[in-house]
């Protein structure tokens, strides 16, 4: 989707934490120029640790052969509890699958926080989307620090949360909220325009053999490592789900931004849990309209989901 009064492309930042589904939303976004300016990329904690998640980012910004875009190193760890990561999933380094070489661009000195709110203050309002791919804790606090730019924020679009699949990393929560639902919870409050990708939306986007095969077969090191690295994490999804082939979570955010038309959903009100030890985290989405509570996020449900993968394949083949 580029704006409609100038045809400017998109103006992104991406805050996240590689993941190899992270790296394919970074690298479709990176590959689409005409409708995304990636301004900046901001690392968290999830995942894996932040000293991983910063160096995946900049291996994927030199996969892509885009080594002058920056990239920051945001928050180590969530705001109020221990940091819970994933790489019984990701594998150790986080981006297990491909042989990636280390990265020889720079890591930016600024802190990932201090980058989105001086960039937000810096740009005409409303004219900056964050995307986000992982727990929410660098989004939170640059809100908490900088309380006037949520008026200044287009729209967070994101992926996480979960109502009909229910939970992914415990029975009711999503990964990317439950590492950090106290800045789930500040970001779902703050009044900003929310697009949220949740597993029932990257649920019915698998990666199955002919979709992989399709990666692997566009023959540049971008294809071949998109289709080692969801063939690395796809082991543990399919095992655990018993499914075709593993969700393709991220590049939802990325591919909404391009091609908004691939999804449908409902515009509801969104809470989320952050006292229950049994449903801690839980993104308790009143899809049906049963409460009086504010509609406060565009919560996905649908996907079209051969219309994702031809993008993605299309994209990937550009770099």
């Amino acid at each position: 989707m580029t704006d409609a009064m100038t045809n400017a492309p998109r103006k992104i930042i991406i805050d996240t934490d590689p993941g190899q589904d992270d790296a394919m939303a970074i690298l479709l976004a990176l590959a689409s120029p005409e409708e995304i300016e990636v301004l900046g990329i901001t690392a968290v904690a999830g995942n894996v640790p932040l000293a991983l998640t910063e160096v995946n980012a900049r291996k994927i910004c030199e996969l892509a052969g885009k080594p002058q875009v920056k990239v920051f190193a945001g928050c180590d760890r969530p705001l109020d509890r221990a940091l819970v990561t994933a790489e019984h999933v990701h594998g150790q380094s986080g981006l297990d699958g491909p042989v990636l070489p280390d990265p020889t661009m720079p890591l930016q000195a600024q802190h990932a926080v201090d980058f989105i709110i001086e960039t937000l203050r810096d740009a005409p309002s409303g004219s900056v989307t964050l995307c986000a791919l992982g727990p929410l804790t660098n989004l939170a606090m640059a809100l908490r620090k900088a309380p006037d730019i949520a008026a200044r924020i287009r729209e967070i679009v994101l992926m996480g949360g979960a109502y009909f699949e229910v939970g992914n990393i415990t029975p009711a929560a999503e990964f990317n909220i439950y590492v950090d639902p106290h800045a789930a919870d500040i970001v779902f409050k703050s009044g900003i325009p929310l697009v949220v990708m949740s597993l029932d939306v990257t649920h019915k986007a698998l990666v199955t053999k002919p979709r992989n095969d399709a990666f692997r077969a566009i023959g540049n090191a971008v294809g071949i490592a998109a289709a080692q690295m969801t063939e690395f994490f796809e082991r543990f999804d399919r095992e655990k789900y018993g499914s075709e082939g593993a969700p393709l979570h991220d590049p939802c955010v990325t591919a909404y931004l391009i091609a908004p038309q691939i999804f449908t959903g409902r515009h509801i009100n969104v809470e989320i849990e952050t006292k229950s030890e049994l449903t801690l985290g839980m993104t308790v989405a009143d899809w049906w309209g049963v409460t009086d509570r504010a509609p406060n996020a565009m919560f996905m449900g649908t996907i079209d989901a051969d219309a994702y993968f031809a993008l993605l394949t299309e994209r990937l083949a550009r770099l």
